[in-house]
């Protein structure tokens, strides 16, 4: 049984530990989890995280509340078929569903996820950033998986909803995502539900000051639960395909909000890195189980670092390489091939 402390991360920890044990088999009792945040312990969305898992593969739980801070898991079989999960807030759904879908696609036959909560929300990939960049990137390698956004959750009313169909894909191809090539379309859009379109004015006048040949998408959502307010930036180049996000906050000025934004495209524009520091995060475990692959990203970061430690603990014949040269980093995963 693997023993994991979560002492040193967050729930992307406990998120890459559940859908390892899904698919590897193994049990893993996990400690002090999240023990370094403000508030320790599983919050509503890692243990829906945890409750859904343990419905996928019919596990046994031992810890499995709201504030515990250790966790036994131990999965059985994946079961194919068409589930259904509320979080109850505005709980990532996008990061619900990377940690279900791997083990879905493992399994024998054809399955479908209905997933309530947030789905535009801070600290979590937006449900556009998992559907044209994750799921985009990894059907180059064989996947098959739809995701369709049937309603808008911003923070911190949720409501939103996603469906996913998933196909079975034993092996995934290895991707090399080592150029990105030529910059070909820079594209801002943003989007509001339930606030004055001036403060969409305000975010897009800065954004265009700093990239004044983009492409501007303005999308007024109808009513819905909530309000809120997002911008998503789509680099598109002639190799691979990139997101950026911001999201709106209380007592924050949308000026600021998008000076945030506009630094962060630019980092990443100024690099020659083909994966952001997200995607990269995102894109260890699918290419550890399969065929490996390799990427260039920025400087690896914290998070990337114990998330592949993670997934090193169950994977234990995996070799991930990291090559890092100033800002840029080669990042190689070689593997043996799941079948």
């Amino acid at each position: 049984m693997n023993t994991i402390s979560g002492s040193n991360g967050g729930g992307q920890i406990l998120r890459t530990a559940l859908t390892l044990s899904m698919i590897t088999g193994q049990a893993f009792r996990m400690t002090h989890i999240r023990a370094q945040r403000r508030k320790p312990g599983l919050m509503r969305q890692h243990l829906t995280c945890v409750t859904a898992a343990a419905a996928i593969c019919n596990a046994s739980l031992e810890g499995a509340e709201i504030g515990s801070t250790e966790l036994l898991f131990t999965p059985g079989a994946i079961t194919a078929g068409d589930y259904h999960f509320a979080i109850g807030s505005a709980g990532s759904t996008t990061l619900l569903a990377q940690t279900l879908l791997p083990a879905l696609w493992h399994a024998s036959a054809p399955s479908s996820l209905t997933l309530e909560g947030g789905t535009h929300n801070p600290l979590a990939p937006p449900s556009h950033f998992m559907d044209e960049i994750y799921l985009g990137t990894l059907r180059k390698s064989g996947l098959d998986v739809t995701c369709a956004l049937h309603e808008y959750g911003f923070a911190p009313a949720g409501g939103g909803r996603i469906h996913l169909q998933i196909q079975p894909c034993a092996v995934l191809t290895a991707v090399d995502l080592s150029e990105r090539g030529s910059l070909e379309t820079l594209e801002m859009e943003v989007i509001v539900r339930n606030l004055d379109w001036s403060i969409a004015e305000r975010f897009i006048t800065v954004m265009q000051k700093n990239f004044p040949h983009a492409a501007i998408r303005r999308t007024m959502l109808k009513s819905g639960p909530g309000q809120g307010i997002c911008c998503l930036v789509r680099a598109e180049f002639s190799q691979s395909k990139e997101m950026f996000s911001s999201f709106g906050e209380i007592s924050v000025k949308a000026e600021t909000l998008a000076k945030r934004c506009a630094h962060q495209v630019k980092h990443f524009l100024a690099s020659q890195a083909a994966v952001s520091h997200h995607l990269a995060d995102q894109l260890l475990l699918p290419m550890a189980l399969h065929q490996g692959g390799g990427f260039t990203t920025l400087k690896p970061d914290e998070h990337f670092l114990t998330n592949r430690d993670t997934i090193l603990a169950f994977l234990p014949d995996v070799g991930i390489d990291t090559d890092a040269q100033d800002a840029l980093c080669h990042v190689r995963i070689e593997t043996h091939a799941r079948g």
